[in-house]
Order: structure tokens, then sequence, then C-alpha cells
């Protein structure tokens, strides 16, 4: 048995001394962050089932139970690192899934209790889970904090400094966006809002920082405004630069302890209206909540996804620079893949130092995905030392990676063949990307969601009986964090709707076990596109800067439209990127973007 089974064992040992009958430990933070700080990643610790990149998993534990829920970009992943821990893996989603608030009220009586850490659940999801709980008797505990006993080194909340993110670069200044924000705060009937998700915060107040979060440049802490003028920063005063600390005095941002937030909130005026986001606001917050509680506030994380002209002309900047280090990446690959010696541990650190070579780019949007024909069917692969092979023989190799330059953030997928692609191969890349060009090619009604707009990217591939469980697309901050919401392009409904300056990704993939995968990844921006008497329409433009694989695409299948598509924008990227690269890196990049016949 691995140690992670002593592990669990100490919980159940809590658990019976607090009178716990099952726990539910979340994978996140009091901000409900995609990718927390290691001091609160207690579940990874906990099960073993983790990565730099983070996993999303729930976990749930009784007396003779240990469960972890996990999505199916996990699955392959959960499978082997839960062996032997004493978890079993749960599906989240695809035709074997089981809700998991289903199973613990099947699994609970009544009189039982059910243990939470009401700071890493928000209010939504922990209400969801006491809606189901009272209806059969069963107690919901918000205050169960098992790893303040069972976890002695448990790393503590990060301290790095915080800096400016310069207001040339990003193009509207703190009074604006406060002003922006409580324009919002006013059409949802408060007159206050307690900012919790650290994305917002970020956005808001235009600081980042180096190290918090992994591959996002934002920082813990809270942030409460009102219309009274009234603007605190919760943070470690620690974090706090003479820079930094001019900025705030500047926009009259007070500073209070990063753990006062509670406490705060419990005394604000009984008149105060606290406009509350339930899917970001931490339920062990809302407990302690003195005033009336407004339920919304997704307004400020609609105004973080439209990014306005300097935002987009900047990453544009962004993306030319991300181009040029792909080229040099990939030219390096096939330079030395004849050799047998690069591996997919190799190649993460090569990319990573071609990215961070230019002094714009802080680090990269998240742990490289490199996944050499069986690694690439698992689809949030992480090369590791024990994982780590060779790059020798036919296949495909799949790279899923980005950068965070000060000019914006980056994420681009490319899937190449090296050595001889087989047709089956071809054929499948060939579905992908026909997915992925009708979904580029898409010209929808203001108005439009993404989920309306998936199944043009899946279309090919259900055709043939084929199929991925991922979403499509997701948001992208701006030098923020690489997945942002609130529009997506996915199966589940979302009603918020596509518009111009939201940038998202179109990733369609393939993915066969034990074999190889296919994910082809650009980002793109809503804009508009015509107007007629029926109203506005929105097209995407391709924001990412560089080639897909000529040798893969099988033509027999494609239309007219789809080899013009390629060959636009094959034209586009090597426009663009052609003047900021050496001789050699041209005529490289020249053969890569020839025509597709």
């Amino acid at each position: 048995m691995k140690k992670n089974y002593d592990y669990l064992q100490s919980l159940r040992k809590v658990m019976k001394d607090k009178g716990i009958d099952a726990c539910i430990i979340s994978g996140t933070d009091p901000h409900q962050s995609e990718l927390p700080p290691h001091h609160w990643r207690g579940r990874e610790w906990l099960t073993g089932f983790e990565s730099e990149n983070g996993t999303n998993g729930t976990v749930v534990v009784t007396a003779d139970e240990a469960l972890c829920w996990t999505d199916s970009r996990y699955f392959i992943q959960a499978e082997a690192q839960l062996k032997d821990t004493g978890f079993k893996m749960m599906k989240e989603d695809g035709p074997e899934a089981v809700d998991l608030i289903d199973w613990v009220t099947e699994h609970t009586n009544s009189g039982q209790t059910v243990g939470i850490d009401g700071m890493t659940f928000s209010v939504a999801y922990a209400q969801r889970i006491q809606q189901e709980l009272n209806d059969n008797g069963v107690k919901l505990d918000t205050d169960f904090t098992p790893f303040d006993i069972i976890y002695p080194d448990r790393p503590e909340r990060p301290k790095n400094k915080l800096f400016v993110h310069d207001e040339k670069i990003v193009g509207q200044d703190v009074d604006s966006k406060i002003a922006d924000v409580l324009t919002q705060v006013k059409e949802e009937l408060a007159n206050a809002i307690l900012i919790s998700a650290l994305d917002d915060v970020a956005w808001t107040t235009n600081l980042r920082a180096a190290g918090d979060i992994n591959f996002s440049p934002m920082f813990v802490g809270f942030l409460y405004l009102d219309e009274k003028g009234t603007r605190v920063l919760f943070i470690d005063k620690e974090k706090l630069t003479k820079e930094v600390e001019g900025h705030l005095e500047k926009y009259h941002i007070t500073v209070e302890p990063y753990d006062s937030v509670k406490d705060f909130v419990a005394g604000l005026p009984k008149e105060t209206r606290l406009l509350l986001d339930p899917e970001k606001t931490a339920r062990g917050i809302y407990d302690h909540v003195g005033c009336t509680p407004v339920f919304g506030g997704d307004g400020v994380a609609k105004l973080k996804s439209i990014k306005n002209a300097t935002m987009i002309a900047n990453l544009a900047t962004a993306m030319e620079k991300d181009g040029v280090a792909l080229t040099r990446f990939f030219m390096m690959v096939e330079k030395e893949y004849p050799t047998g010696k690069l591996t997919e541990v190799e190649l993460g650190k090569r990319l990573r130092a071609l990215r961070l070579a230019d002094k714009t780019c802080v680090d990269e949007s998240f742990s490289p995905i490199l996944g050499w024909n069986e690694h690439g069917a698992i689809v949030h692969y992480e090369a590791t030392p024990e994982t780590d092979i060779a790059i020798e023989g036919d296949g495909l190799l799949l790279v899923d990676s980005g950068g965070q330059y000060i000019y914006g953030t980056t994420d681009i997928t490319r899937t190449v063949a090296l050595g001889t692609p087989t047709a089956e191969q071809r054929h499948d890349f060939t579905l992908v990307m026909k997915g992925h060009i009708a979904l580029s090619n898409a010209v929808y009604p203001a108005g439009t969601t993404g989920h309306q707009l998936d199944v043009l990217a899946r279309q090919f591939l259900w055709k043939e009986g084929k199929a991925y469980y991922h979403g499509t697309g997701h948001g992208v901050g701006y030098f923020i964090n690489c997945h942002e919401g609130p529009q997506n392009i996915r199966l589940n409904i979302n009603p918020t709707p596509l518009e111009p300056g939201m940038i998202t990704s179109n990733e369609p993939g393939l993915y066969l076990e034990g074999r190889y995968g296919i994910r082809c990844e650009n980002l793109v921006v809503t804009e508009k596109y015509e107007t007629t008497e029926f109203g506005e329409f929105l097209h995407f433009h391709p924001m990412t800067l560089f080639p897909f694989d000529l040798r893969l695409f099988e033509t027999e299948i494609m239309s007219e439209e789809e080899i013009k598509w390629v060959n636009d924008y094959h034209k586009l990227v090597r426009d663009r990127l052609t003047p900021l690269l050496n001789d050699e890196e041209a005529a490289w990049l020249a053969e890569k973007t020839k025509e597709l016949k």
C-alpha cells in the first residue's frame, strides 16, 4: 500500500472523534480556484491523485468507502494514481457517471452527520448538498477541517510579492473598473460586493503576483467594494511592496488581514445589501454574513471576459511571440527526433526555456502536456520521471502548452506526426480538424451561446461513432488565468452568450486509449460580422499563430471550403511570423504553410 492509505486511516480516526459519519473533501480553496495554492491541495495529498497542473477531484470518505470523483479528462490518470491507495475512482461524466450527492444521500441514514470544510465549498454547492441531506434527516457540519490535524507538513499560505500590471497594457485603470463593477452591483439591487474569485480580484485591482498559483499570476485575497466608496483588500501584508502600496493608496484601497474577512462581513451594517456570487463565495464566509446577502455577482466575470481593443491588440503581440517560440521548438524536435534522445520530460524543459527566453513571458500558462503516442490519449497527461518515454519510432506527438505574457495569455495545442503517420491517424486527425474548421467558420446571431455551437465541432466524429467528452472551448483570461468564464463552448447548457471581445478556445479532440490522442486548439476572439434586417451577427477571428501539420490532412474527405480555410489560416501565420524569424526559421515556416491541395 502507498503511504496515502495511512493518511486515509488518520482521516477516519478524526471523523470518528468528531462524530462525522461521512465527509466530502473538495479540491479547491476559499476562492473556488481551479488550481489552488498547495496550502489548500489537501485532497491531492490525501489521495495521491495529483499533478502540478492540478487535478479535478472530489473525495467522499465513510467508515467503509473511500471514493474520488473526477471527469473524463483524468480517468486514465486517476485509475493509475489511485491504485493501492484505498481510494476508488468514480466517473462524474460520460455514460457511467454517478452523481456524488446522490451517492452520499443513498449511503447515509437519518441522524447521521456529513462533514465538509465550508471554506472550500461554494455557497451553491454546499446548499445543494445540504438540501438533499436535510430531506433525509442527515445533518451537514460545515466546520470539519481535518487537514489541520492530519497534515503536519501542510504548506503555508503563499506570501509572494504583488506587482502592478502596467495600465498602458491593460487599457483601463482601477477607478474605471470599480465604477463598472459597482454599476453591475446596483443593477442587481445591491449596494456592496465581496469579490472572492482570485481572477476577479486581480482584474479589478490591476495587480498580479508570481507564485501564489502555479502558472497564473493571481494572488490570494478578497476585495470588498461599496457605493459609499469603501474599498478593502484582504491580504497578507507581507505580500505588499512600496510600489503596490502606492498603487493601492492612489485608488483609495485600504488593506486588512486576509483572515479578518469573516469578522468584516459579520460587522457590516444591517442596511448593507451584500452581493455574493454563490458559485464563487465560500460557504464558510456566507455563514458569517451579518447583513442582507444578495445572490448574483457574475457581472464581474462578464466584465472581465470582454477584452478591450488595447488588450486584443496586445494579445496579438503575445501570439506572435508565442508563434516564434513554437517555431523554434518544433524545428528542434524535427532536427533531434532521429537521434532517439528526446523524451517527453526533456521536451517540456526545452519548450519552457524557449518561451521564457522572451522577457515579456513571466511563466507558462500551465504545465505543458506533451504526450507521445499512447500518452497523447491521456487528456491531461503530465510527463514525470516515472512516466517519461523516448520520442522514437513512428507516431503522433500531442503538445498542449501556453505562456503568461504581460501582453496576454496563450494556449495552443498541436498534434504532429513524427516518422510516417498511418492512414487511420490521418483520417482521425482530419475528422478533428473538420470540426475545428466548422466551429472557426461559424457565423451566428448575437445572443448565441457556446453550447448552441458545440455540435459543430463534434459532428464529424459523431457520424463515425467517435466522441470526446471534454468541452470544446473555454474562456481565456488576460495575463490572469488560462481557464476563464463565464462563457464556454461545451455540451452542458450555459446561458452566457458569446460577445465581441471574448477570447475562447476551439479544441476538439479524439483519444484512443493505449494508442494515440489528437487535439487541435486555437484561441479565437468573437467579433462583429455584419448587421442585417435580422439583427447583428458575430463570428470568430483566430488569434493563435502556428501551422497545423500538413502531413496529417486526408484531403479526400475535405471540402473545398475546408481546404481554403487551412490555406488562408496558414497564410495569416506566415505573413505575421516571417518578419520575426531568421532565414532558416522563415524557410521552415514557409514549408509548413505551403498550399494544401
